[in-house]
């Protein structure tokens, strides 16, 4: 099972301890809203519920928002707050009861697990090691809230492995029943989909729940990253992979989705679809014919050279002048894919040497023209950026016929398949063994 989130922008200097949780017991017990009580002190130290004996305040909530806000760019207005708010706290609520299966099971995660998946975040999107914890300080954004949701991520996919237990395995003749059932299908639409899954608790009462849905599809609209909500809000297990599914066909799919991805231009976010357990926010990353989709995949190497500071095209500094021909003397200069990653990390790697394959078909325009061009070997005419100037070489180049999904492909999908399901049937356990009291007003009494 892969480990990846994207959506998180974070970074990690010091690991905070969790806190001591009661164990949930063996006694079934109704889930009470107590009335809209509140501790009293500091309003951060407001309880706003209590799960097991492990309290969930004000401060709780509050930096969780501040990380949605920080992850996401939004700017996280009174009403936008009051919108998110109950969700926030199911979330939190859901959080806490996985931290408490966890210790029941055992699960402690080391931090040097913690730090290698905050590292893969970090190169993911092009980031220098360590670069955003002035960044969570300016933005108020405590530490240990990152943790703490670094943490539980990582702790439940231990969690779900022990859970599925012997059905982990994914045979070979498992394989091959799913590489006869793609045989048949050839001809037919896949996609590439991502989604945000948003569970409902009570059918009979969904209005909350579709709101919050409403709310997320007009933030997603207005330019908030699709990955980045999905890690944060998703209660599906594709929320670890920014909510991507991958390549998917129709009858891995809920007939609701299936019948809105036929319909959807590449890139739209869909309305509210409504499934069984919840409602669905989908984006549609791309549509092919299973068994035929050939494509060129690229392998690039990249030299950066960085702005001290934003480039004013019209002024720019002595810096920035001097930039420009050192990144000239390396285009000169680098004949080759290892010599020009050299040249990066002279510069100080502000940007990965390697940033991985990619599919020419999928990117940009303007930067697919700039590919096209290259001949393997020989290095790109400067590209001036706001924050600095990149160099990129072609390594390779090679023809790919990327609707044949290789045996690990498939057995990767039969597992995130069987994790899935076993992770929404724990979630309804956990909350029907558990005593959940809720003080807020704003949430609902379903918790």
């Amino acid at each position: 099972m892969r480990l990846s989130m994207p959506g998180l922008l974070l970074t990690l200097t010091a690991l905070a301890g969790t806190p001591a949780l009661a164990a949930p017991g063996h006694t079934h017990a109704a889930r009470t809203t107590a009335p809209g009580a509140q501790a009293e002190g500091a309003p951060e130290e407001q309880i706003i519920a209590v799960i097991n004996n492990t309290l969930l305040t004000q401060r709780d909530v509050d930096s969780r928002g501040r990380l949605f806000a920080l992850s996401t760019g939004l700017q996280m207005t009174p009403e936008l707050v009051a919108r998110l708010r109950p969700q926030i706290v199911r979330q939190l609520i859901d959080e806490r009861l996985r931290q408490q299966e966890m210790l029941s099971r055992h699960i402690n995660i080391a931090p040097e697990q913690i730090a290698a998946a905050i590292s893969d975040i970090e190169r993911r999107n092009g980031m220098p090691e360590n670069a955003l914890r002035d960044k969570l300080s300016q933005d108020g954004v405590s530490l240990t809230t990152l943790i703490d949701q670094i943490r539980v991520q990582i702790g439940w996919t231990q969690v779900l492995r022990q859970e599925v237990g012997d059905r982990g395995r994914v045979t070979a003749q498992e394989i091959a029943q799913r590489e006869a059932a793609l045989q048949r299908e050839d001809g037919k639409p896949q996609y590439m989909i991502s989604e945000i899954f948003i569970p409902v608790e009570d059918p009979r009462h969904s209005e909350s729940e579709l709101a919050f849905t409403q709310t997320i599809i007009q933030e997603l609209r207005n330019g908030a990253p699709f990955a980045i909500v999905a890690a944060q809000f998703s209660q599906s297990q594709t929320a670890l992979e920014g909510g991507s599914l991958g390549w998917v066909q129709e009858d891995n799919l809920d007939p609701e989705v299936v019948a809105v991805a036929r319909q959807m231009p590449i890139g739209a976010i869909s309305n509210p679809i409504r499934v069984a357990g919840g409602y669905v926010i989908a984006t549609l990353e791309g549509k092919r014919t299973i068994g035929h989709q050939m494509g060129t995949l690229v392998t690039l190497r990249q030299a950066f050279v960085p702005f001290d500071t934003p480039l004013n095209p019209q002024a720019p500094t002595p810096q920035q002048r001097e930039a420009l021909q050192k990144a000239g003397q390396i285009a000169q200069s680098a004949h080759s894919c290892e010599q020009l990653a050299e040249f990066n990390h002279q510069l100080g790697e502000k940007r990965p040497s390697d940033p991985g394959q990619l599919q020419l078909e999928r990117i940009n325009p303007q930067m697919r023209g700039v590919l096209e061009g290259l001949t393997p070997g020989t290095p790109s005419h400067p590209l001036v950026s706001t924050d600095g100037i990149d160099i990129l070489m072609v390594c390779s180049r090679q023809q790919k016929n990327f609707a044949q999904q290789s045996p690990a492909d498939i057995a990767d999908q039969l597992m995130n398949e069987r994790v899935e399901q076993a992770s929404r049937q724990l979630d309804r356990d956990l909350h029907r063994r558990s005593v959940i009291d809720v003080r807020d007003k704003t949430v609902p009494n379903r918790v």
